[in-house]
C-alpha cells in the first residue's frame, strides 16, 4: 500500500523531538511500565469495519483504503489503552486537538520509540513499520471514529439457551471432585480447559469466546461463567455426564468481568457483566444468562467532574453483606453498588475513589473489597456492609493485585497484599480495624521481589508462603521465574522458584503467569505461557517443599493464561 508523503523519521527532527527520542531510548528496555502497556494494550475485539470514517480538517489526507487499514492497527495494538475514542485510559488522550498540535514529526517519534510514561517502541522493536508508523500518525490527527452501541436488539438476537434448565440434571451426574477441577483460559484458542486437579488430566476443552478474560464460579458451584474479550459468556454446566455448555450471549462488543449472585436467598439467581465497549453493565438471569437490565456507566469522572464517554466497567464483585453487585467503573474512578432485590427497578449506590479502577478482592471477613486503581497508585477501600468508602491507600507503582491475597502477619495481624506492575514492591495493608486499628487501612509493611511486571500474588488460608509472578518484566531470568516468601518469616525475603526451567521446553517466551492454589491447598500451578505456535505448559508445585510435583503438558494446552479453582472460585479463596 503507498502511504502519501515520506516517513518523516528520515528528516531533521525538532530539538523536541530530539530530546523526546534520547529519553525514550534510554527507557526502552528496562521500563516496568512498558510491560504494563503490553498487558493492557491487548487488542481490542471492536471490529473496524464496523466503524464509521471521519476526516478532519487540518489531518493529513489519506484514502479510503489507509483509513481501513489505520482503523485495524488502531484497534488491534492501541485501543487497549487509549480507549476506543482515544479519550485516554491507561495511556494518553490522542484527540486531534492534541495531536493536531504535536505535529507529524513528534507522533511518529513517540509511535516509533515510546516513552518513559509506558507508551510501546512500536518502530524500534519492529512491531511496526516506517510506512504504518507514518500512516498511524496520520490517522491519530482525525477524529476519532466510534463504534456501534449494543443493546437489548443485539443483545436478544446473540442470547441462546442450548439446553433449557427444565431438560437438565437434577443432581450431579459425573464422578468428578468438581471442587478441585481448573478452569484454564486458553487465551489464543478461544477455548478453555478444564482440568482435573487430582488426576492432573485434562478433561475437555470447551469452545468459548476470544481470550478469556476469567472465570467465575456460581454460588451453587455448579454453573461456571467465563467472559471473553469479545463481550461473549458462556454458561457451563458441571453437573451434566460431561460438563457442557447450556447458554450464551454477547453483551457488548469487548468485555472483561462476569459474576454470579452471592448473597443468601439469591445464589444462582442473577449474573452480570460489565463492558469496555459499549461503556455498561448488563444483568442476566442467572439461570438461562436471558438479558434483564441494562445500565450505561457514562458519566462524570471523581476528581474533575468531567464528563467522560468510555468508562469501562472493570472489576465486578458479588457482596456478602447486601444483595448487591460491586462494580468498578474505571475511568470514572466511580465504584457502584448495585442492588439487586427488585430487579425492575435498581438503586445504586456510587462511591467516589479514584481513577482507573481495575481489579480487586475481599479482606478474608468478606466484608471489605480491596481494589487497585492502578494509574492512580492506589487500593480503594469500600465496606460493603456500610456502602461506605472506608479508605485510599497509596500504594507502589501501577498495584495488579488479581483478587490480592490475604493473611495474618506475625507483627501486623490481619493483611492484604497487592504486587506492582510498576516496581518491584509488594504492599501489604492492614485489614482488622477491630484488633489491630492503628495498622487498619495502612501500608504496614513493603517487601521487595524481583522487579516490575507483576501481574498476581496469592497464598491460602493453609498455606504459610505467598507467591508472585512477575510475567512482564522485561528480564526473562525474572518473567520466567516465581518469588515465594515464607509468611512467618517475611523478613529472609524471597525464594526464586525456576518454573518455566521445571517445565522443560524448548523455545518460546515461556513467560510464567499467575500462581493458582488446588482445593486443598498443598499445590500452587503456575502457566508456562508461550506463543500459539509454540510449546506452553502447567507446572504444579508442592507447596509444603517447594519443589516440582507435576509439569502438564498436553498438545491442547495452547496459550495457558488465567487458573481458576472451582472451590476456590466459588468461596472466594485467597
Amino acid at each position: 500500500m503507498l502511504i502519501k508523503g515520506k516517513p518523516l523519521l528520515t528528516g531533521i527532527m525538532t530539538a523536541m523531538s530530539v530530546s523526546l527520542l534520547s529519553l525514550s531510548i534510554a527507557h526502552a528496555t528496562a521500563n516496568p511500565e512498558d510491560a504494563e502497556a503490553a498487558y493492557k494494550g491487548a487488542a481490542s475485539t471492536v471490529d473496524p469495519a464496523s466503524v464509521k470514517t471521519i476526516r478532519t480538517a487540518g489531518a493529513p489526507d489519506l484514502t479510503d483504503s489507509e483509513f481501513e487499514m489505520a482503523k485495524e492497527i488502531y484497534f488491534q495494538r492501541c485501543a487497549g489503552c487509549h480507549g476506543v475514542l482515544r479519550k485516554g485510559a491507561t495511556g494518553k488522550p490522542l484527540t486531534p486537538d492534541i495531536t493536531q498540535e504535536r505535529g507529524q514529526a513528534y507522533l511518529e517519534a513517540l509511535i516509533t520509540y515510546g516513552s518513559p510514561a509506558g507508551m510501546p517502541n512500536w518502530g524500534t522493536s519492529d512491531e511496526l513499520t516506517p510506512e504504518e508508523i507514518t500512516l498511524m500518525a496520520n490517522y491519530i490527527q482525525h477524529t476519532p471514529p466510534t463504534p456501534p452501541e449494543w443493546g437489548m436488539p443485539e443483545m436478544k438476537d446473540s442470547w441462546k439457551v442450548l439446553v433449557k434448565p427444565e431438560d437438565r440434571p437434577k443432581k450431579q451426574m459425573n464422578d468428578l471432585n468438581l471442587a478441585n477441577i481448573f478452569s484454564v483460559t486458553l487465551r489464543d484458542d478461544g477455548k478453555i480447559a478444564l482440568i482435573d486437579g487430582d488426576s492432573k488430566e485434562i478433561i475437555k476443552t470447551i469452545e468459548t469466546g476470544y481470550a478469556v478474560h476469567i472465570s467465575r464460579m456460581s454460588a451453587s458451584g455448579r454453573y461456571l461463567l467465563v467472559i471473553g474479550r469479545d463481550a461473549r459468556i458462556d454458561m457451563i454446566d458441571l453437573w451434566m455426564k460431561e460438563p457442557a455448555r447450556v447458554a450464551e450471549i454477547k453483551v457488548g462488543i469487548e468485555a472483561r468481568s462476569v459474576e454470579s449472585s452471592k448473597f443468601k436467598g439469591y445464589e444462582d439467581k442473577y449474573a452480570i457483566a460489565g463492558s469496555y465497549w459499549p461503556p455498561q453493565y448488563t444483568i442476566m438471569d442467572g439461570e438461562t444468562l436471558e438479558p434483564l437490565q441494562i445500565v450505561s456507566t457514562r458519566g462524570m469522572t471523581v476528581d474533575t467532574q468531567e464528563y467522560h464517554p468510555e468508562p469501562r466497567v472493570a472489576a465486578i464483585i458479588a457482596s456478602h453483606e447486601h444483595p448487591e453487585f460491586i462494580v468498578n467503573v474505571k475511568e470514572t474512578g466511580r465504584i457502584l453498588l448495585v442492588n439487586y432485590e427488585d430487579i425492575d427497578n435498581l438503586t445504586t449506590t456510587s462511591i467516589g475513589a479514584a481513577l482507573y479502577l481495575h481489579d480487586g478482592g475481599w479482606d478474608s471477613t468478606h466484608r471489605y473489597f480491596m481494589t487497585a486503581a492502578n494509574n492512580s497508585d492506589k487500593v480503594a477501600v469500600i465496606d460493603s456492609k456500610e456502602r461506605t468508602l472506608a479508605a485510599l491507600v497509596d500504594v507502589g507503582k501501577i498495584p495488579h493485585p488479581g483478587r490480592g491475597a490475604n493473611f495474618v502477619h506475625p507483627e501486623f495481624g490481619p493483611v492484604w497484599a497487592t504486587s506492582h506492575l510498576g516496581d518491584e514492591t509488594i504492599s501489604l495493608i492492614g485489614t482488622d480495624p477491630v484488633n489491630y486499628p492503628d495498622n487498619a487501612w495502612k501500608v504496614v509493611s513493603t517487601l521487595k521481589g524481583q522487579g516490575g511486571g507483576s501481574l498476581f500474588v496469592k497464598t491460602h488460608p493453609k498455606s504459610t508462603h505467598l507467591y508472585l509472578d512477575t510475567t512482564f518484566n522485561p528480564d526473562a531470568k525474572i518473567s520466567q521465574t516465581a518469588a515465594v516468601f515464607d509468611i512467618r518469616n517475611l523478613d529472609q525475603g524471597y525464594k526464586v522458584l525456576p518454573i518455566a526451567e521445571w517445565a522443560d521446553i524448548e523455545g518460546g517466551v515461556k513467560r510464567v503467569l499467575q500462581p493458582e492454589y488446588n482445593q486443598a491447598g498443598d499445590e500452587v500451578w503456575f502457566s508456562v505461557w508461550s506463543q500459539q505456535d509454540e510449546i506452553s505448559a502447567i507446572v504444579v508445585v508442592d507447596d509444603k517443599t517447594l519443589e516440582l510435583k507435576k509439569v502438564i503438558k498436553d498438545k491442547r494446552l495452547i496459550t495457558p493464561t488465567g487458573k481458576f479453582n472451582v472451590y476456590n472460585t466459588q468461596y472466594d479463596v485467597y
